[in-house]
């Protein structure tokens, strides 16, 4: 049985209060615990984009849209760890081999949540990982710079480039196994609580079975570049949170009012253009629109912070939390389009 519309959200919106805020500051110096996992695999919301034969919502992409603002306003490091599961479920629902029926429903119910490693097939002409035919199956060889949710995450998706230029997309299990040898987790800035690792690998063998997609890397990169051109749902989501600090201090109502009026503009304008039917159209508007988000993102938690005053500095600040959560946003996915529309519009 599917959740309707309202439903799905409101029990983002209890997960946020109940769980997720109460505990954000606390989660960002000490890692998000397998107790928050649980909580989002309990909450119906991993399988928001699953179609509903495998146990999944069917859900519209406003619902997903506003779920993620939710998740990423109340704790941005539990957010990003949860994210990465949805791209596996969309490419387990477009695929056509037997993985699908093996993995789609336990993903889609909550019982597994699973994470990516192929982002650095943004590199090219750099080629971080090598896929080759091996023993009816395939090899893997090279190194995944950026993991999140090792630890937390059961499944994962990983890609590698062939000699013959195809892009071979496996699942494999979130674990340290031969081949296959994660780093320690990453110090960052923002977000280290997400448990970020790089993964070193050196032969890792994955049988057949285990192909979700094959397709030309030129294909790939196509069907790719469209989709960072539009806004992230987090943007809105940790800036409408920043401004909510702002509009609760003793100067802020006003300041907070003038910029959720220009969130709101940029919001409407960025998922009109992300629903546009054409995602090759329109890419310098949307890359305009990104910037605009990310201009009022930095606006927000900068008011946040001027707004909590030196108490802002304390790592157990809200507005400092929210303020580099919102850095880490202005380069989490960046592509080379999305850096030079950027910089261009920064200068």
């Amino acid at each position: 049985m599917t959740l309707a519309a309202d439903a799905l959200v409101a029990r983002a919106r209890r997960l946020a209060d109940d769980l997720l805020v109460p505990h954000a500051e606390q989660v960002d110096q000490e890692g998000v615990p397998g107790s928050h996992v649980e909580a989002v695999k309990r909450s119906g919301l991993l399988g928001l984009g699953a179609p509903v034969e495998y146990g999944g919502s069917a859900a519209p992409v406003a619902v997903f849209r506003e779920t993620e603002e939710i998740l990423a306003g109340a704790c941005c490091s539990t957010w990003f760890v949860q994210t990465q599961h949805h791209r596996p479920v969309k490419l387990l629902t477009e695929s056509e081999l037997p993985v699908r029926d093996r993995l789609l429903r336990p993903l889609a119910t909550g019982e597994l949540l699973a994470g990516i490693a192929y982002t650095h097939l943004r590199a090219f002409p750099r080629v971080p990982v090598r896929a080759v035919p091996d023993r009816g199956g395939w090899r893997f060889d090279g190194t995944v710079s950026w993991y999140t949710g090792w630890g937390l995450n059961d499944v994962m998706v990983l890609a590698g480039v062939t000699d013959e230029d195809e892009v071979v997309f496996v699942c494999a299990e979130a674990r340290e196994q031969p081949g296959l040898r994660p780093s320690p987790p990453l110090r960052l800035a923002a977000l280290t609580a997400a448990r970020t690792v790089s993964l070193a690998l050196d032969g890792l063998w994955l049988p057949e079975e285990a192909v979700v997609l094959r397709l030309p890397r030129k294909d790939f990169a196509r069907l790719d570049r469209p989709k960072n051109t539009n806004a992230s749902p987090a943007v809105f989501g940790v800036a409408d949170a920043a401004l909510d600090v702002v509009a609760g201090s003793r100067d802020g109502r006003e300041t907070a009012e003038a910029l959720r009026v220009r969130l709101d503009e940029v919001r409407r304008g960025a998922y009109a253009l992300a629903d546009h039917p054409v995602p090759h159209e329109h890419i310098e508007e949307r890359l305009a629109l990104k910037t605009r988000a990310y201009d009022v993102l930095r606006a927000a938690t900068a008011a946040a912070v001027v707004a909590g005053g030196g108490r802002s500095m304390d790592l157990g600040s809200r507005a400092q939390r929210l303020a580099r959560e919102g850095m880490f946003l202005l380069v989490q996915g960046q592509t080379d389009d999305v850096r030079r529309a950027h910089l261009a519009s920064l200068a």
